[in-house]
Protein backbone atom coordinates (compact mmCIF):
# COMPACT_ATOMS: atom_id res chain seq x y z
CA UNK A 1 0.00 0.00 0.00
CA UNK A 2 1.76 3.48 -1.12
CA UNK A 3 2.24 6.26 1.51
CA UNK A 4 2.50 9.33 0.36
CA UNK A 5 3.13 13.12 1.61
CA UNK A 6 2.03 16.26 -0.28
CA UNK A 7 2.61 18.94 1.50
CA UNK A 8 5.15 21.68 -0.30
CA UNK A 9 6.09 22.35 -3.68
CA UNK A 10 8.19 20.02 -5.23
CA UNK A 11 11.30 21.30 -6.21
CA UNK A 12 14.00 17.95 -6.89
CA UNK A 13 11.81 14.44 -7.47
CA UNK A 14 13.62 11.43 -7.48
CA UNK A 15 12.21 8.24 -9.24
CA UNK A 16 12.95 4.43 -8.96
CA UNK A 17 12.36 3.11 -12.19
CA UNK A 18 10.36 -0.62 -12.59
CA UNK A 19 7.87 -2.02 -14.92
CA UNK A 20 5.31 -1.90 -13.36
CA UNK A 21 5.66 -0.22 -10.54
CA UNK A 22 7.28 3.67 -10.08
CA UNK A 23 8.67 4.93 -6.33
CA UNK A 24 8.60 8.92 -6.35
CA UNK A 25 10.87 10.76 -3.21
CA UNK A 26 10.20 14.59 -3.48
CA UNK A 27 12.10 17.47 -1.65
CA UNK A 28 11.12 21.25 -1.65
CA UNK A 29 13.77 24.36 -2.04
CA UNK A 30 14.44 23.40 1.73
CA UNK A 31 15.33 19.77 0.94
CA UNK A 32 12.80 18.79 3.01
CA UNK A 33 10.71 15.39 1.90
CA UNK A 34 7.26 16.56 0.52
CA UNK A 35 6.26 13.64 -1.75
CA UNK A 36 6.16 9.37 -1.08
CA UNK A 37 4.24 8.31 -3.51
CA UNK A 38 3.89 4.64 -5.19
CA UNK A 39 2.59 4.81 -8.91
CA UNK A 40 1.46 1.96 -11.44
CA UNK A 41 2.96 2.31 -14.66
CA UNK A 42 -0.43 3.53 -16.63
CA UNK A 43 -0.71 6.10 -13.79
CA UNK A 44 3.04 8.01 -13.87
CA UNK A 45 2.33 10.16 -17.32
CA UNK A 46 -0.94 11.43 -15.93
CA UNK A 47 1.03 12.34 -12.48
CA UNK A 48 4.01 13.93 -14.26
CA UNK A 49 1.65 15.86 -16.62
CA UNK A 50 -0.20 17.45 -13.37
CA UNK A 51 3.34 17.74 -11.43
CA UNK A 52 4.57 21.65 -11.58
CA UNK A 53 8.46 21.68 -13.75
CA UNK A 54 11.05 20.67 -11.56
CA UNK A 55 14.24 18.99 -11.48
CA UNK A 56 13.73 15.36 -12.50
CA UNK A 57 16.66 12.16 -11.29
CA UNK A 58 16.36 8.84 -12.47
CA UNK A 59 19.23 6.27 -12.88
CA UNK A 60 20.15 5.18 -16.67
CA UNK A 61 18.69 2.03 -16.59
CA UNK A 62 16.08 0.36 -19.15
CA UNK A 63 12.92 2.58 -20.44
CA UNK A 64 15.22 5.49 -18.60
CA UNK A 65 15.44 7.77 -22.11
CA UNK A 66 12.02 6.93 -23.34
CA UNK A 67 10.80 8.34 -19.54
CA UNK A 68 13.43 11.28 -19.80
CA UNK A 69 12.14 12.71 -23.32
CA UNK A 70 8.18 12.51 -21.92
CA UNK A 71 8.30 13.84 -18.64
CA UNK A 72 11.15 16.89 -21.06
CA UNK A 73 7.83 16.94 -22.75
CA UNK A 74 5.86 18.31 -19.69
CA UNK A 75 9.04 20.91 -18.91
CA UNK A 76 10.78 19.09 -16.14
CA UNK A 77 14.45 19.19 -16.36
CA UNK A 78 15.42 15.99 -16.16
CA UNK A 79 18.93 14.05 -15.39
CA UNK A 80 19.98 10.50 -15.56
CA UNK A 81 22.67 9.08 -13.63
CA UNK A 82 24.48 5.82 -13.91
CA UNK A 83 23.61 3.13 -10.68
CA UNK A 84 26.65 2.97 -9.76
CA UNK A 85 26.62 6.55 -9.12
CA UNK A 86 23.80 6.28 -6.77
CA UNK A 87 24.62 3.56 -4.85
CA UNK A 88 26.33 5.05 -2.41
CA UNK A 89 23.86 7.84 -1.12
CA UNK A 90 21.23 4.70 -0.09
CA UNK A 91 21.45 4.96 3.91
CA UNK A 92 19.75 1.64 4.75
CA UNK A 93 18.62 -1.93 3.25
CA UNK A 94 17.62 -1.77 -0.12
CA UNK A 95 14.03 -1.34 -1.11
CA UNK A 96 12.01 1.00 -3.83
CA UNK A 97 11.58 3.75 -1.45
CA UNK A 98 15.40 3.81 -0.05
CA UNK A 99 16.18 3.85 -3.58
CA UNK A 100 13.75 6.64 -4.50
CA UNK A 101 15.43 9.06 -1.82
CA UNK A 102 18.95 8.10 -2.70
CA UNK A 103 17.83 9.26 -5.94
CA UNK A 104 16.54 12.49 -5.34
CA UNK A 105 19.73 13.16 -2.95
CA UNK A 106 22.55 12.31 -5.68
CA UNK A 107 20.81 14.40 -8.68
CA UNK A 108 21.42 17.15 -6.29
CA UNK A 109 24.87 16.83 -6.20
CA UNK A 110 26.65 19.49 -7.81
CA UNK A 111 29.59 17.01 -8.98
CA UNK A 112 27.24 14.34 -10.20
CA UNK A 113 28.18 13.21 -13.64
CA UNK A 114 24.77 12.78 -15.55
CA UNK A 115 24.26 10.40 -18.88
CA UNK A 116 22.85 12.16 -22.08
CA UNK A 117 19.13 11.53 -22.93
CA UNK A 118 19.39 9.80 -25.94
CA UNK A 119 16.82 10.68 -29.27
CA UNK A 120 14.58 8.30 -30.51
CA UNK A 121 16.97 8.58 -33.86
CA UNK A 122 19.87 7.26 -31.51
CA UNK A 123 18.32 4.79 -30.18
CA UNK A 124 17.32 3.08 -33.24
CA UNK A 125 20.63 3.24 -34.38
CA UNK A 126 21.78 1.61 -31.48
CA UNK A 127 19.66 -1.42 -31.96
CA UNK A 128 20.58 -1.92 -35.40
CA UNK A 129 24.24 -2.56 -33.88
CA UNK A 130 22.24 -4.67 -30.93
CA UNK A 131 21.15 -7.18 -33.25
CA UNK A 132 23.95 -7.17 -35.78
CA UNK A 133 26.25 -7.92 -32.66
CA UNK A 134 24.17 -10.63 -31.69
CA UNK A 135 24.02 -12.45 -35.07
CA UNK A 136 27.75 -12.05 -35.36
CA UNK A 137 27.75 -13.73 -32.02
CA UNK A 138 25.46 -16.12 -33.25
CA UNK A 139 27.33 -16.84 -36.46
CA UNK A 140 30.81 -17.69 -34.95
CA UNK A 141 29.85 -19.74 -32.30
CA UNK A 142 27.57 -21.17 -35.46
CA UNK A 143 30.79 -22.26 -37.21
CA UNK A 144 32.48 -23.31 -33.82
CA UNK A 145 29.92 -25.86 -33.35
CA UNK A 146 30.19 -26.67 -37.17
CA UNK A 147 34.03 -27.23 -36.51
CA UNK A 148 33.23 -29.36 -33.67
CA UNK A 149 30.64 -32.14 -35.18
CA UNK A 150 33.23 -32.29 -38.24
CA UNK A 151 36.21 -32.97 -35.83
CA UNK A 152 34.44 -35.89 -34.16
CA UNK A 153 34.87 -37.44 -38.50
CA UNK A 154 38.26 -36.61 -38.48
CA UNK A 155 37.79 -33.51 -40.54
CA UNK A 156 39.29 -30.71 -39.60
CA UNK A 157 40.04 -27.01 -41.44
CA UNK A 158 41.68 -23.19 -41.13
CA UNK A 159 40.03 -21.23 -38.32
CA UNK A 160 37.95 -18.29 -40.35
CA UNK A 161 34.24 -18.10 -41.34
CA UNK A 162 35.63 -17.68 -44.84
CA UNK A 163 37.59 -21.32 -44.53
CA UNK A 164 34.05 -22.79 -43.00
CA UNK A 165 31.87 -21.94 -45.71
CA UNK A 166 34.01 -23.27 -48.21
CA UNK A 167 35.47 -26.22 -46.08
CA UNK A 168 31.27 -27.22 -45.96
CA UNK A 169 30.57 -26.79 -49.21
CA UNK A 170 33.32 -29.32 -50.12
CA UNK A 171 32.79 -31.69 -47.85
CA UNK A 172 28.85 -31.75 -48.61
CA UNK A 173 29.78 -32.15 -52.34
CA UNK A 174 32.29 -34.96 -51.59
CA UNK A 175 30.31 -38.34 -51.69
CA UNK A 176 33.28 -39.64 -50.87
CA UNK A 177 33.15 -38.55 -47.19
CA UNK A 178 32.02 -41.17 -44.56
CA UNK A 179 29.27 -39.96 -43.02
CA UNK A 180 25.51 -41.49 -42.36
CA UNK A 181 23.06 -39.79 -44.45
CA UNK A 182 21.33 -37.84 -41.15
CA UNK A 183 24.37 -36.30 -40.41
CA UNK A 184 24.44 -35.11 -43.99
CA UNK A 185 20.80 -33.63 -43.17
CA UNK A 186 21.85 -32.28 -40.29
CA UNK A 187 25.23 -30.66 -42.02
CA UNK A 188 23.25 -29.08 -44.67
CA UNK A 189 20.82 -27.50 -42.28
CA UNK A 190 23.68 -25.94 -40.25
CA UNK A 191 25.29 -24.37 -44.11
CA UNK A 192 21.62 -23.13 -44.28
CA UNK A 193 21.85 -21.11 -41.02
CA UNK A 194 25.35 -19.97 -42.11
CA UNK A 195 23.97 -18.36 -45.16
CA UNK A 196 21.32 -16.85 -43.63
CA UNK A 197 22.85 -15.51 -40.79
CA UNK A 198 25.35 -13.89 -43.24
CA UNK A 199 22.48 -12.37 -44.97
CA UNK A 200 21.09 -10.78 -42.07
CA UNK A 201 24.69 -9.26 -40.93
CA UNK A 202 24.88 -8.16 -44.39
CA UNK A 203 21.75 -6.37 -44.49
CA UNK A 204 22.57 -4.93 -41.00
CA UNK A 205 25.80 -3.71 -42.56
CA UNK A 206 24.22 -2.19 -45.77
CA UNK A 207 22.06 -0.07 -43.38
CA UNK A 208 24.88 1.06 -41.12
CA UNK A 209 26.93 2.12 -44.55
CA UNK A 210 24.34 4.37 -45.67
CA UNK A 211 23.40 5.99 -42.25
CA UNK A 212 26.62 6.82 -42.04
CA UNK A 213 27.11 8.34 -45.67
CA UNK A 214 24.22 10.46 -45.04
CA UNK A 215 25.75 11.90 -41.68
CA UNK A 216 28.14 15.05 -42.38
CA UNK A 217 29.45 13.70 -38.67
CA UNK A 218 29.92 10.29 -39.45
CA UNK A 219 31.94 11.22 -42.70
CA UNK A 220 34.51 13.47 -40.59
CA UNK A 221 34.94 10.75 -38.01
CA UNK A 222 35.81 8.25 -40.48
CA UNK A 223 38.67 10.11 -42.18
CA UNK A 224 40.52 8.78 -38.75
CA UNK A 225 42.84 5.77 -39.65
CA UNK A 226 41.31 3.14 -38.26
CA UNK A 227 36.88 4.15 -37.73
CA UNK A 228 34.81 2.68 -40.47
CA UNK A 229 30.58 3.17 -40.87
CA UNK A 230 30.17 0.76 -37.93
CA UNK A 231 32.96 2.48 -35.30
CA UNK A 232 31.39 6.18 -36.75
CA UNK A 233 27.77 5.32 -35.98
CA UNK A 234 28.29 3.59 -32.62
CA UNK A 235 30.12 6.46 -31.66
CA UNK A 236 28.00 9.52 -32.49
CA UNK A 237 24.84 7.56 -31.35
CA UNK A 238 26.36 6.33 -27.95
CA UNK A 239 27.72 9.69 -27.16
CA UNK A 240 25.30 12.27 -28.46
CA UNK A 241 26.47 15.60 -27.55
CA UNK A 242 30.04 15.68 -27.47
CA UNK A 243 30.26 18.74 -25.54
CA UNK A 244 29.06 17.13 -22.27
CA UNK A 245 32.73 15.89 -22.25
CA UNK A 246 35.24 18.51 -21.53
CA UNK A 247 38.12 17.40 -23.22
CA UNK A 248 39.09 14.21 -24.90
CA UNK A 249 40.59 12.20 -22.27
CA UNK A 250 37.04 12.50 -20.78
CA UNK A 251 35.64 10.80 -23.52
CA UNK A 252 38.40 7.99 -23.49
CA UNK A 253 38.03 7.43 -19.76
CA UNK A 254 34.26 7.22 -20.41
CA UNK A 255 34.62 4.49 -22.69
CA UNK A 256 37.64 2.88 -20.75
CA UNK A 257 40.44 3.05 -22.66
CA UNK A 258 42.55 5.17 -19.84
CA UNK A 259 44.64 3.08 -16.95
CA UNK A 260 43.02 2.60 -13.89
CA UNK A 261 44.49 4.01 -10.89
CA UNK A 262 45.03 2.56 -7.27
CA UNK A 263 46.76 5.44 -5.51
CA UNK A 264 47.41 5.81 -2.31
CA UNK A 265 50.03 8.04 0.38
CA UNK A 266 50.85 10.44 -2.92
CA UNK A 267 52.09 7.63 -4.77
CA UNK A 268 50.33 6.98 -8.01
CA UNK A 269 50.04 2.93 -8.78
CA UNK A 270 48.07 2.51 -12.68
CA UNK A 271 47.41 -0.29 -14.05
CA UNK A 272 45.24 -2.11 -16.90
CA UNK A 273 42.64 -0.16 -18.80
CA UNK A 274 39.51 0.34 -16.47
CA UNK A 275 36.78 -1.68 -19.11
CA UNK A 276 34.29 1.06 -17.32
CA UNK A 277 32.03 2.39 -19.65
CA UNK A 278 30.73 1.28 -23.20
CA UNK A 279 32.52 -1.98 -23.84
CA UNK A 280 31.06 -2.55 -27.22
CA UNK A 281 31.96 0.94 -28.25
CA UNK A 282 35.92 0.03 -26.81
CA UNK A 283 35.56 -3.15 -28.62
CA UNK A 284 35.46 -1.69 -31.93
CA UNK A 285 37.85 1.19 -31.57
CA UNK A 286 40.21 -1.58 -30.80
CA UNK A 287 39.65 -3.45 -33.64
CA UNK A 288 39.98 -0.90 -35.59
CA UNK A 289 43.31 0.53 -33.74
CA UNK A 290 44.70 -3.23 -34.56
CA UNK A 291 43.88 -2.64 -38.04
CA UNK A 292 44.99 0.46 -38.56
CA UNK A 293 48.61 -0.79 -36.82
CA UNK A 294 49.38 -3.45 -39.18
CA UNK A 295 50.03 -0.74 -42.01
CA UNK A 296 51.69 2.26 -39.43
CA UNK A 297 55.39 0.77 -40.90
CA UNK A 298 54.31 1.69 -44.37
CA UNK A 299 53.63 5.03 -43.05
CA UNK A 300 56.14 8.15 -42.31
CA UNK A 301 53.54 10.60 -40.55
CA UNK A 302 54.43 11.22 -36.98
CA UNK A 303 50.84 9.11 -35.48
CA UNK A 304 52.21 6.37 -37.41
CA UNK A 305 56.22 6.30 -36.34
CA UNK A 306 54.58 6.93 -32.84
CA UNK A 307 52.34 3.57 -32.69
CA UNK A 308 55.20 1.62 -34.32
CA UNK A 309 57.76 3.01 -31.81
CA UNK A 310 55.26 1.90 -28.24
CA UNK A 311 54.85 -1.25 -30.22
CA UNK A 312 58.45 -1.58 -30.14
CA UNK A 313 58.73 -0.44 -26.62
CA UNK A 314 55.75 -2.47 -24.95
CA UNK A 315 54.31 -4.57 -27.09
CA UNK A 316 51.80 -4.82 -29.58
CA UNK A 317 48.62 -5.14 -27.35
CA UNK A 318 49.60 -2.30 -25.57
CA UNK A 319 50.39 0.11 -28.73
CA UNK A 320 46.70 -1.20 -29.55
CA UNK A 321 44.89 -0.12 -26.77
CA UNK A 322 47.01 3.51 -26.72
CA UNK A 323 46.02 3.75 -30.50
CA UNK A 324 42.24 3.56 -29.35
CA UNK A 325 42.84 5.97 -26.95
CA UNK A 326 44.09 8.58 -29.27
CA UNK A 327 41.51 7.62 -31.86
CA UNK A 328 38.83 8.48 -29.15
CA UNK A 329 40.67 11.63 -28.31
CA UNK A 330 40.80 12.46 -31.96
CA UNK A 331 36.95 12.05 -32.42
CA UNK A 332 36.11 14.41 -29.42
CA UNK A 333 38.29 17.04 -30.89
CA UNK A 334 37.22 16.29 -34.65
CA UNK A 335 33.44 16.99 -33.64
CA UNK A 336 34.10 19.96 -31.16
CA UNK A 337 35.62 21.71 -33.95
CA UNK A 338 34.07 20.57 -36.94
CA UNK A 339 37.31 19.46 -38.67
CA UNK A 340 39.10 16.74 -40.62
CA UNK A 341 41.15 14.41 -39.26
CA UNK A 342 44.30 15.84 -39.28
CA UNK A 343 47.36 17.12 -37.44
CA UNK A 344 44.58 20.16 -35.44
CA UNK A 345 42.25 17.10 -34.60
CA UNK A 346 44.75 14.77 -33.35
CA UNK A 347 45.54 14.86 -29.75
Amino acid sequence: MSNHIENGQVRVLGIDLGKSVFQLHGVDARGKSVLKKRLKRDELLEYMAQLPPCLVGMEASSGAHHWARKFQGYGHDVRLMAPQYVKPYVKRHKNDSVDAEAICEAVQRPNMRFVGIKSVAQQEILALHRVRSLAVKNRTALVNQIRGLLAEYGIVFPKSIKQARRAIVLILSDESVEMSANFRVILEDERDELAHLDERIGKYEREIEALAKAEPQCRLLMTIPGVGPITATALLASVGDVRAFKNGRELSAWIGLVPNQHSTGGKAWLTGISKRGNGYLRTLLIHGARAALRVCENKPDRRSQWAVSVSERRGANRAVVALANRMARSAWAMLVKQEAYGASAAV
